[in-house]
């Protein structure tokens, strides 16, 4: 891999954040890391003062949508060291979405130097507050100037970062969505493709004029297969036993997903991944089995489920989340170096 070449910002906009109010999604880092795809290769990998990014009408990804992105967090140990969680899960799933979405895979050596040296540079932006983190996002999109339906020719991978407060900070409520659908067997549903995330904006916005946080999407077929959330994965504990729908194809392989079953089993649960209906979720909260109910990835971390919304009615999960706190307390520990990390999963960034 060539060398990284480093260009510092003149002038930080660091001492402009407010660490006890920093807004959604609003607020970045000093600096970005970049990476160019053409004639066949990766090159010119660098990072450069934040900056827009020259934009031809003709690019691509406008008209065609290959684009894809990940999510991650780094946090801080006691000694100040920058931590990240289970990188190279992230870059191995950049290029399954690439690879589902026409486009050049990236070198893991890339991805991992890249962001390591990023999130060592910008360690200060990391907000110390519990829950808080610095948040991460790659993301690759096709930037050939070409008006014509085939796979670009030309590519930009960036990171760039946002420090972010605790995502979810209440119990929060879901609405099971019959009209539309977010994935199909055979469609991009696991492929972290923008697309995916375009289709979603409105049957999320109907959610919300609901009084609904998200949408609970259903499989595209019987309408009752349960998939997963707008932004997360999805877990139930039915009768002491967890439950969570399997990997079919249509749900994204979240890597928080994959972490809290680690979890779950070395807590002693057992954790089953297989379809699940909407109407076995009603009938349990109907017969007291439906004990718990929450959602885990990477922005929200574990956010604990008080009810969800059908056309039929509505399905109370519960008001406690005993186990769902436990498996959280347990990750975020896990995250800041408090307790032993005994997976392996977190990686200096230094």
């Amino acid at each position: 891999m060539e060398n990284i070449k480093v260009t510092l910002t003149e002038s930080s906009k660091l001492s402009e954040l407010d660490f006890d109010n920093i807004p959604l999604g609003k607020a970045f880092t000093d600096h970005m890391f970049i990476c160019d795809y053409s004639e066949g290769e990766w090159r010119n990998p660098r990072i450069e003062p934040i900056h827009s990014i020259p934009t031809h009408p003709a690019t691509m990804a406008l008209h065609y949508g290959q684009a894809i992105f990940e999510g991650m967090k780094a946090t801080l140990n006691a000694d100040g060291t920058p931590l990240l969680f289970r990188p190279m899960k992230n870059a191995a799933r950049l290029n399954f979405s690439a690879n589902r979405m026409g486009m050049p895979e990236l070198p893991e050596e890339i991805f991992t130097e890249g962001l390591k040296m990023l999130v060592n540079l910008e360690k200060s932006w990391i907000p110390p507050k519990e829950g808080s983190a610095m948040y991460l996002r790659p993301f690759m999109y096709a930037d050939e100037h070409f008006i014509g339906m085939r796979a670009a020719t030309s590519y930009k991978f960036l990171i760039i970062c946002s420090p972010a407060g605790p995502y979810f900070s209440e119990r929060i409520k879901l609405f099971a969505e019959k009209q539309y659908i977010r994935a199909a067997t055979g469609g991009t549903g696991e492929a972290k493709a923008a697309g995916n995330y375009a289709a979603a904006i409105k049957p999320t916005e109907n959610a919300k004029a609901k009084g609904y946080n998200q949408v609970l999407w259903l499989d595209a077929v019987e309408h009752k297969y349960i998939q997963e959330v707008g932004t997360m994965n999805i877990f139930f504990k039915i009768d002491g036993k967890i439950v969570t729908p399997y990997r079919d194809g249509n749900i994204l392989d979240g890597i928080t997903r994959m972490s809290v079953i680690d979890l779950l089993r070395d807590k002693g649960f057992e954790v089953t991944e297989r379809p699940i209906t909407i109407d076995e979720v009603k009938e349990a909260s109907e017969n007291g089995t439906l004990e718990e109910a929450f959602g885990t990835g990477t922005a929200i971390g574990i956010a604990y489920i008080q009810e969800i919304g059908t056309d039929e009615g509505t399905i109370h999960v519960s008001d406690e989340s005993p186990v769902a706190e436990d498996v959280n307390d347990t990750l975020n520990s896990i995250k800041v170096g408090a307790i032993e990390d005994k997976f392996g999963w977190m990686v200096p960034a230094e």
